[in-house]
């Protein structure tokens, strides 16, 4: 999880939220990773940042999902799930609020 936070804060990605679904019966995940960017740019930067950070790392994703339209980019590291949005698409699809017994952890803004 930290290097994928680093990944985002790197990119001053916002409002990062971790789903722990370890306790759901079946979750696609172990954890989703959710935050967001204020343009597309800044998404396509987010999940490029998070790339980079998981590649030194030694972990590549299985699929990314999303780049070029950048309103959404899923990133897939099997047991966790990178999800970047813009603001208006999160709000419209509301991830957190579907895994209601999930634990959320909220990391703060970095200034």
């Amino acid at each position: 999880m930290k290097t994928i936070t680093e990944g985002i804060q790197e990119k001053k990605g916002q409002d990062i939220v971790i789903c722990d679904l370890r306790n759901i019966d079946g979750a696609i995940a172990q954890y989703f990773v959710i935050c967001q960017g204020q343009s597309p740019t800044q998404v396509e930067a987010i999940a490029e940042s998070v790339g980079d950070k998981c590649r030194q790392a030694g972990e590549k994703p299985t699929s990314v999902v999303g780049l070029g339209t950048d309103q959404w980019v899923a990133i897939d590291y099997v047991d966790v799930l990178v999800h970047v949005f813009l603001p208006e698409t999160r709000h419209f699809y509301d991830l957190e609020s579907l895994w209601t017994d999930a634990t959320l952890t909220h990391i703060p803004n970095l200034d």
